[in-house]
């Protein structure tokens, strides 16, 4: 057991002194401080979000799925709480984001190496957004690190066959950098699974919770379009992305494309 010191306060315990002197506005306009909370929260959220996932991942390799129903509710729910921040960053109108944009310069939430992370846990496989990460970095590191391992989408696979139901072997043995094709036969085992729930109640529950962040994750890249589109319509975006072209070429994305598929079966 660790020892608390008696001096212990709230605002040590939680390095108040650190986190509230982390930002740094560069131009003299209000609405600044608001684009930097705002993100600097979300990369706060995704941090908690990335130890969730992995917690779930070790989980599901040791077949415990039971456990993972609570750690993948809790990231569904931050989830939506990151949704309902974009609220709080459209009320800054096309005027007020105006005044400070140029000093963003060439940074972009395109190289948030926490969110491309998190992608490449749940599934989403893409080895071109490791350039935006500086070679030999600790975060591109941790990406090159997660682009070679099985995603959760993978894992949840692997239980699947160790539960009895007969998986292609380049399902359960491939390149896990390669980006995930679906595959009938996947579909198939998992409508299994979708048919009789109570005999595959935890396999079911896994689902069913993997499904709730592919669509928290849609409802979260559909608000992000909304909201850029309404303060910057459809200009170019910060560090010379496709801005608003760019996001909703995202909003079709799934990690777990048989989950969606099989519904039209079951």
């Amino acid at each position: 057991m660790t020892d608390t010191p008696a001096s212990m306060s709230y605002g040590d315990y939680l390095g108040l002194e650190q986190l509230l002197t982390a930002q740094h506005p560069i131009s003299d306009h209000h609405d600044e401080m608001l684009f930097i909370v705002i993100h600097q929260t979300k990369e706060l959220w995704l941090k908690q979000i990335v130890r969730e996932l992995e917690l779930a991942l070790d989980h599901i390799r040791r077949d415990e799925l039971i456990p993972v129903h609570k750690i993948l509710s809790r990231v569904s729910r931050i989830q939506a709480v990151m949704t309902l921040s974009w609220d709080v960053l459209a009320t800054m109108t096309p005027a007020d984001y105006t005044r400070f944009r140029h000093v963003l310069g060439s940074s972009s939430g395109f190289q948030s190496a926490q969110f491309r992370l998190v992608e490449y846990l749940l599934g989403l496989k893409d080895a071109a957004h490791l350039r935006y990460q500086p070679g030999g970095s600790d975060w591109h590191q941790a990406l090159s690190e997660a682009l070679r391992h099985p995603s959760l989408w993978d894992e949840a696979n692997a239980a699947l066959a160790r539960a009895g139901f007969a998986l292609p072997e380049d399902v359960l043995e491939r390149d896990w950098s390669e980006a995930y094709r679906p595959r009938p036969e996947v579909e198939g085992a998992w409508v299994q699974v979708y048919r009789d729930p109570a005999r595959w109640w935890p396999l079911y529950q896994l689902a069913e919770k993997l499904v709730d962040l592919d669509d928290a994750m849609a409802g979260w890249r559909h608000k992000h379009v909304l909201t850029v589109e309404r303060i910057i319509g459809l200009k170019r975006g910060t560090g010379g992305t496709a801005g608003v072209a760019y996001l909703q070429s995202t909003v079709g994305k799934r990690a777990f494309p048989e989950l969606w598929s099989l519904r039209t079966q079951v």
